[in-house]
């Protein structure tokens, strides 16, 4: 009888043995173990009619086959969503919505690996900076160029500690304060895909009040999306699938495995 191949050791097993790869990408028991340690503080229902817009970046733009890694194609997707939520909660204006939109949707579109990956925020925003064009008509996105300029700026920052902004940074994150924020607030929102709970999110590091329901809708999001992915979905059927269960227009939905 022939031998079984060997299974891969899942991600909260490396990440336990402080040895996880530079390409990471969800399995299954990471995703139940994540379930199994849902935090207290995001049970319980939560009940919003409007589903927020969601805009799926293309396999083609990330960098080193990370488009299905953990901060790929699904997280980005997911922050685009979050971010839609944020927005509305700070009344942010039509323009600054879609801008704030395009910038969570490629935020991590030119990472290299999965690990810390210094400096791919600024490589995100000069790429979309070279490409604005072709990414805001993929899109279907009516933005200015400043507009643009601003979620390039708000990139860039994404990924830099507030206390560790450079004087540069400090200028440029002057000159679009509420994109950067609020931006930083939606991707911190989907750490609980992360395989370790202290790295999942940590609102008291944000400068944007978040409201306490965002937390039961982050993780509820990530966990349908990436169950649906590893059930053979495909990227946009799956986040499709985990946007419908949390945000349902008729009926409280219960959010949780």
């Amino acid at each position: 009888m022939p031998s079984q191949p060997p299974q891969p050791i899942p991600l909260w097993e490396l990440a336990r043995a402080r040895c996880l790869p530079l390409r990471q990408v969800m399995d299954q028991p990471t995703l139940t173990w994540i379930a199994e340690h849902r935090p207290t503080a995001v049970a319980g229902t939560t009940f919003i009619a409007d589903q927020p817009v969601i805009l799926v970046p293309d396999a083609t733009w990330f960098a080193a086959q990370q488009a299905d890694s953990i901060h790929g194609i699904r997280h980005n997707a997911r922050v685009c969503l979050l971010a839609d939520l944020l927005a509305a909660h700070h009344e942010l204006d039509p323009d600054q919505t879609l801008a704030l939109r395009l910038a969570a949707a490629v935020h991590d579109c030119r990472r290299r690996n999965d690990r810390t990956d210094p400096g791919h925020g600024q490589r995100a925003a000069v790429w979309l900076s070279h490409h604005r064009q072709a990414i805001t008509a993929a899109f279907g996105l009516n933005l200015s160029p400043r507009m643009v300029a601003a979620a390039s700026t708000a990139i860039s920052l994404h990924d830099v500690a507030y206390p560790a902004f450079s004087r540069t940074q400090r200028d440029a994150y002057r000159r679009a304060a509420c994109l950067t924020d609020l931006l930083k607030a939606a991707d911190c929102l989907d750490r609980y895909r992360l395989p370790v709970t202290r790295w999942w999110p940590d609102t008291s590091l944000l400068r944007v009040q978040v409201p306490d329901w965002m937390s039961r809708v982050a993780f509820d999001l990530m966990l349908h999306s990436e169950q649906a992915r590893l059930d053979g979905a495909s990227d946009l059927d799956a986040l499709t699938h985990a946007r419908g269960i949390v945000f349902h227009p008729h009926k409280e939905t219960r959010l949780g495995p």
